[in-house]
């Protein structure tokens, strides 16, 4: 067990922990002295990254001491803030809540906060408030995968474990840059390439994953399917697919193999669509179809914008057509950007499922839930509810519409869908309920505003890209009085008449009802959980070691076969025009996660970059004629900003690329993005870009 500062509080000792940013899930010591944390070391007996920390696990103690965490609840009074005491709080949130019908409350998780946190967060929204408006932001760029990866598969999750990608013969990764989004996987990568494995990297930027990549596919955004097609229909022709593979564990292959064999696929045609050569693109055939084991990665982010759930159907196709599922080193490894991505989604934050992908609407599964959670009255009907996008929409101030919010851990402000839409959502509600480590944007429209532990402050569990569930151990108290979200959420419901449905006194307790619930963890224990290497799901039962690699014998589709969905390449909706020349495209940089609320607190990341940049190719400078470091105004059909231009031959041209550490700065460019199987991702987005003069656009 870790020490404790009641136990060793004049001395100096670590404490076991996961990192709290992308969804790698590497282990790290937390170094605590006279109760505070003051430094971090990685964790040698993880099997996740091996006694490895990029750059910002090794600096993600910096932020927990910082001066502007939350410590006290805040209400609103007038145009500012005032502290108060818990219980007046409380009773404020249980008295405004019960003034809104179920259909006019919203209840949004975070990917930030534990799988006990989310949980409780989860059951409140459908058993307390009963409704189902429940979602949260990282389900609005896993989603495309999700859909993606069901439609074959039966199942939307990473296939195989990140250990496993060291063991492959051939990686094929598209839509991300592991190097710096996901290091320790690219150190997996590394790995390969020792054993003799070929890596293959497409990406509109000659980043760090491409210099270390075999072959470099250099193309725009939006061919991604025709890229797909035109391999597999090399492999077919070359007699390369795994037909046995084919025969007795997949469907619907001879629709699929018409599609690819079409005249728009052949390497010819896809070489003047993409300016890539017909010889690379033989080549990744080749590699691909020849390999013994084929890893293909990919992150969730990239794939929501338009095409993205057909380019996540052609990835699932390649796998299948060459029989590479269900073994060590061949799998889909879909890389998730934020540290609980995984596990939010797995514990029913979403508007349409229950806990382990049950269907709110399938009435086993609704009865089951129903009866195990034992609400008096009932939990919300069994029918879909509103999701984060549609929230907002319909935040109109009207009676009917969303009057009241509750965020955990979440700032939409500056991650969620449209800017102009959330804002005036934000705006328009009766009633925001915010419970946060900072103060961020979003907490500038609250009415009440709770102050929570971070990650080092709480004990709990968090669930990794490969569906790892590890411990969180709390290795100081948070400041002030701030409490973990689980224990807020669970005070609330006992003030508003529910303490005999939510009577936890610790995470073990909500984790033990999650395997009652959670289909995927039944045979989990937060003893079991909590040894270095935890456990991936699915695990059937408690003598059960957790399944690393899916699929070994069967899909999850009724007949276990995984099914070809044939998938056409569609020219992008959106193009280029004389008015808006460039396209921009986002992606995390390896000094900074996510919108910067912690990176931006940590010194020895800040230092490295703090305010927006785009990167622009020297020839797209030159005809503009903007210089490097100069400020410079871009313009989209839907807003414009300013920022500083970084020239960099690295990029293609006609492309600007921005972190999406400035989610906030990049939404004011982009558009609203709908949900569900036609409107999963975000449009193409073009934009102008000219010398900034005085007056010019916000900054």
């Amino acid at each position: 067990m870790p020490a404790t500062e009641d136990t060793v509080s004049d001395m100096m000792y670590q404490v076991p922990t996961i990192c709290p940013y992308c969804g790698t899930g590497c282990s790290v010591n937390l170094i605590v002295q006279d109760g505070k944390i003051t430094g971090t070391t990685p964790n040698i007996r993880s099997p996740v990254n091996e006694g490895k920390l990029c750059q910002k696990g090794t600096y993600c103690h910096q932020f927990i001491q910082s001066p502007d965490r939350l410590k006290k609840p805040l209400v609103r009074r007038g145009d500012v803030f005032v502290e108060t005491d818990w219980e007046s709080a409380y009773q404020l949130i249980a008295q405004k809540l019960k003034e809104y019908r179920p259909s006019e409350i919203g209840v949004l998780a975070s990917a930030q906060c534990s799988n006990e946190d989310n949980y409780v967060l989860m059951k409140f929204a459908r058993g307390v408030l009963k409704t189902n408006n429940l979602d949260h932001s990282a389900r609005l760029c896993h989603e495309a995968t999700m859909i993606g990866l069901s439609f074959s598969f039966g199942n939307g999750t990473m296939t195989n474990s990140i250990s496993d990608i060291g063991l492959s013969d051939c990686i094929i990764c598209l839509g991300s840059n592991p190097f710096e989004q996901h290091p320790l996987v690219g150190r997996q990568i590394i790995r390969a390439q020792a054993s003799g494995g070929k890596f293959i990297y497409a990406d509109p930027r000659y980043t760090p994953t491409a210099i270390q990549a075999d072959l470099f596919l250099q193309y725009s955004g939006g061919f991604d399917v025709a890229v797909l097609n035109c391999i597999m229909a090399e492999i077919i022709r070359k007699g390369w697919e795994d037909q046995e593979f084919i025969n007795t564990r997949t469907r619907e292959y001879d629709s699929f193999k018409r599609t690819v064999l079409e005249s728009t696929y052949t390497p010819h045609h896809v070489s003047h669509l993409t300016g890539v050569s017909r010889d690379d693109l033989l080549k990744a055939a080749e590699w691909i179809g020849t390999a013994e084991r084929c890893m293909f990665l990919c992150s969730p982010g990239p794939l929501y914008r338009s095409g993205g759930v057909h380019t996540v159907q052609a990835i699932a196709h390649l796998m299948m057509l060459t029989g590479n599922i269900g073994r060590p080193g061949a799998g889909v490894c879909v890389l998730c950007g934020q540290s609980n991505v995984q596990g939010t989604c797995d514990m029913g934050c979403l508007p349409d499922f229950f806990p382990g992908y049950q269907p709110v609407t399938d009435s086993f599964a609704y009865q089951t839930v129903k009866q195990i959670w034992n609400f008096p009255d009932g939990i919300a009907p069994s029918s879909r509810g509103l999701d984060m996008n549609r929230m907002f929409t319909k935040a109109d101030g009207k009676y009917g519409g969303i009057r009241a919010l509750i965020l955990a851990g979440e700032n939409p402000f500056e991650s969620g869908p449209d800017p102009q839409t959330v804002h005036q959502g934000l705006k328009n509600l009766d009633f925001l309920v915010v419970s946060e480590i900072f103060f961020t944007k979003t907490c500038e429209y609250a009415d009440i505003v709770l102050p929570a532990a971070c990650y080092a402050e709480k004990d709990g569990s968090v669930t990794n890209t490969e569906r790892r569930v590890q411990r969180l151990h709390k290795a100081a108290s948070p400041p002030g009085i701030a409490k973990p979200d689980w224990q807020i959420i669970t005070e609330i419901a006992s003030i508003m008449g529910y303490a005999k449905q939510f009577p936890y006194t610790e995470p073990a307790d909500i984790f033990s009802e999650i395997t009652r619930v959670c289909n995927p963890y039944q045979g989990m224990t937060f003893e079991r959980i909590s040894r270095p290497d935890g456990i991936c799901w699915p695990c059937p039962s408690v003598d059960h070691p957790g399944m690393s690699i899916l699929y070994t014998d069967r899909f999850l589709h009724p007949d276990g076969k995984g099914v070809f969905c044939p998938v056409e390449w569609r020219p992008p909706s959106e193009k280029p025009n004389m008015m808006y020349p460039f396209l921009l495209i986002s992606g995390r940089i390896i000094w900074h996660w996510h919108t910067g609320m912690m990176t931006g607190k940590s010194k020895n990341l800040s230092d490295e970059v703090h305010e927006v940049y785009v990167e622009i190719h020297p020839g797209d400078a030159a005809k503009v004629r903007i210089s490097d470091g100069e400020r410079i105004l871009i313009r989209s059909k839907k807003g414009q900003l300013s920022c500083k231009a970084r020239i960099v031959p690295e990029i293609m041209q006609g492309i600007i690329f921005m972190p999406t550490l400035f989610d906030a700065a990049v939404r004011r460019l982009t558009g609203t993005r709908e949900s569900g199987l036609e409107k999963s991702e975000y449009k193409s987005i073009y934009v102008a870009i000219e010398p900034l003069r005085m007056g010019d656009g916000p900054v």
